[in-house]
């Protein structure tokens, strides 16, 4: 796994739900199927209305055209995200859209289990809110040693909280993976 993770910002704000991330009437969609679970990555954030995309500039499109993959690999959000429903999908469709990690104030506790837990992405909490002193498509570096996030074209640093164990369970693939590669199952 990459320690250093570099790229544009995407901003949001507190309590982006599950639908808001990938909308229901999207979840049809096969997630083995590698042509079918595209459609996850160009429908992420769909459901987000303009007023929150893109805090405080609004707004600004996630995903561009018919593409599936998003130029932001990086979601800085508010507290609460991933709140609303229990569903794997939502951060399937983030990774699907390319997203590595997303840096929040606070999860709902099932999205932050179920991106661990499938390998999909990594779940960073901020110390303090961010979203607000951070724009869309600010470069920024992820320091995951260090435990801090910069933005690029000031210098200016954020303090990210310790992610403690999950790391060797994203990197893994999931807990699954992980499980077979530690030895815990055969």
């Amino acid at each position: 796994m990459q320690k250093i993770i570099k790229g544009p910002a995407y901003v949001l704000g507190d309590n982006i739900d599950t639908d808001q991330i990938i909308p229901a009437e999207h979840l049809v969609y096969s997630l083995s199927d590698p042509e079918e679970s595209k459609k996850y990555g160009h429908f992420a954030f769909s459901g987000v209305p303009p007023a929150k995309a893109g805090l405080p500039d609004g707004g600004i499109r996630f995903i561009e055209g018919d593409n599936n993959r998003s130029k932001y690999n990086i979601i800085i959000g508010g507290s609460n995200f991933g709140c609303g429903s229990s569903r794997e999908h939502a951060p399937f469709a983030l990774r699907m859209a390319g997203v590595q990690v997303v840096v929040a104030e606070s999860y709902a506790r099932i999205f932050y289990r179920n991106s661990v837990d499938g390998g999909f992405i990594i779940p960073l909490e901020s110390v303090g809110k961010i979203n607000d002193r951070i724009k869309t498509g600010d470069p920024v570096q992820i320091d995951l040693a260090n435990q801090t996030l910069t933005r690029l074209s000031d210098g200016q640093q954020f303090s990210l909280k310790h992610p403690g164990d999950v790391l060797p369970i994203i990197e893994a693939g999931g807990l699954f993976a992980y499980a077979r590669k530690s030895g815990m199952i055969g």
